[in-house]
């Protein structure tokens, strides 16, 4: 029996090339959503979304990594944020922003979108914050760009077995 859950996540990959096609706005709403699903812990949802679609945000987030091609290139971006006031335990609250975040590129790929998880940006995340015009209850966890995939990387994942440590 095929599980449509489990072959979206051996299909998806991390797509850093895209076309230049615009996403619809529908389809960016339809990826929040999918990230606002994910678990939390005392359903506190600490996550919050900026949406940066415009070209000059988008080069001034591109100017703060080493992967500025890839921002540069997509057609739009989802900052994401873990919002401090709604936390309750910061490492919880980290997995669940983490959840989130999967949750989205897991939607991307099911709207046969591409996305991947940027965190190299957050070594200049008080920047990309300032660019973004948050408030310091906000902290940045990931940039994920989006777009239509101008790209189809092959994945190599190591044995199942080599990472099971004991079975009881």
């Amino acid at each position: 029996m095929d599980n449509n859950i489990i072959a979206a996540i051996k299909k998806r990959r991390s797509i850093r090339r895209y076309t230049d096609r615009n996403i619809p706005d529908n389809i960016i709403e339809q990826i929040l959503d999918a990230g606002h699903w994910a678990p939390s812990g005392l359903n506190n949802q600490p996550w919050r979304f900026i949406v940066v679609q415009e070209q000059s945000t988008r080069h001034g987030l591109a100017e703060l990594t080493r992967y500025a091609s890839i921002i540069q290139g997509c057609a739009a971006c989802i900052a994401v944020f873990y919002h401090v006031p709604s936390g309750y335990n910061r490492d919880r609250d980290l997995m669940a922003v983490g959840a989130c975040i999967q949750n989205m590129l897991l939607a991307a790929e099911s709207l046969d979108l591409g996305a991947v998880w940027l965190g190299e940006i957050l070594n200049r995340a008080d920047e990309a914050c300032a660019l973004l015009g948050t408030d310091p209850g906000y902290e940045l966890c990931a940039v994920i760009p989006l777009g239509f995939p101008g790209e189809s990387p092959e994945k190599d994942r190591k044995p199942l077995s080599s990472l099971v440590i004991k079975n009881f």
